[in-house]
């Protein structure tokens, strides 16, 4: 069985922590998001200073080409995209990793076999997860991880290629609400640093060390 969680929920509310958490550490804390940005939008509102705090800022979320739940919005931005606004504006350098990059880390047949080596890791978590796991891009069976490639993103950077853009999020059109309108060109001034390329091996290679490292630990 899988053991029982090592500690409760933290009191009170998200937006007090993290800026609580970030304000006891300037400089030393990353910050990675890999859902709607509502509570760190609010965070911002409250407390500026958060998006100067930060050693850095990591996002799953956003494209620079299709989206996910439109064809122009992925849908962690398109959730609540006066949320996206506001991050993306609030002066710190947000690394999207994005729908340009994740839709490449895939559960293979291969990879979702290789998980049923890791005993009740991946017989109890990894795989029932994965078989109830609903995405549009998720029609033959072998879903994109995207949370991982922004927790990897953190770990390990140079498992990505990034490129320096300004980000805008579309808050107001009625067919491309929640689109990230991404601007590579050389005289902007860059809000972000966006994900353009994985090296899906090393990813994977990362992903299975961390796996076969839990897995041990639960016997």
């Amino acid at each position: 069985m899988l053991p029982a969680p090592s500690r409760a929920a933290e009191d009170g509310h998200a937006i007090d922590f993290i800026i609580s958490a970030i304000g006891a550490a300037p400089g030393e804390i990353m910050l990675v998001a890999t859902g709607p940005l509502t509570n760190i939008a609010l965070a911002l509102n409250r407390e500026p200073r958060p998006a100067s705090w930060v050693r850095e800022f990591v996002i799953m979320g956003g494209s620079a080409g299709c989206g996910s739940v439109s064809h122009a919005a992925e849908f962690n931005i398109w959730a609540d995209p006066e949320a996206a606004s506001v991050v993306f504006g609030a002066g710190w350098t947000v690394r999207m990793i994005g729908l340009d990059v994740t839709l490449r880390a895939r559960a293979t047949a291969a990879v979702q076999e290789r998980m049923a080596e890791f005993g009740v890791l991946g017989t109890q978590l990894l795989l029932p997860a994965f078989a109830r796991y609903a995405d549009s891009h998720n029609l033959t069976g072998e879903p994109p991880v995207h949370d991982v490639c922004a927790v990897v993103s953190a770990v390990e950077p140079s498992v990505f290629a990034y490129t320096p853009a300004s980000v805008q999020v579309e808050t107001t059109g009625r067919l491309t609400s929640g689109m990230t309108v991404t601007d590579f060109s050389p005289a902007i001034i860059p809000n972000a640093a966006v994900a353009t390329d994985i090296d899906v091996d090393r990813f994977w290679e990362l992903v299975w060390r961390t796996y076969e490292s839990l897995a041990a630990g639960l016997g």
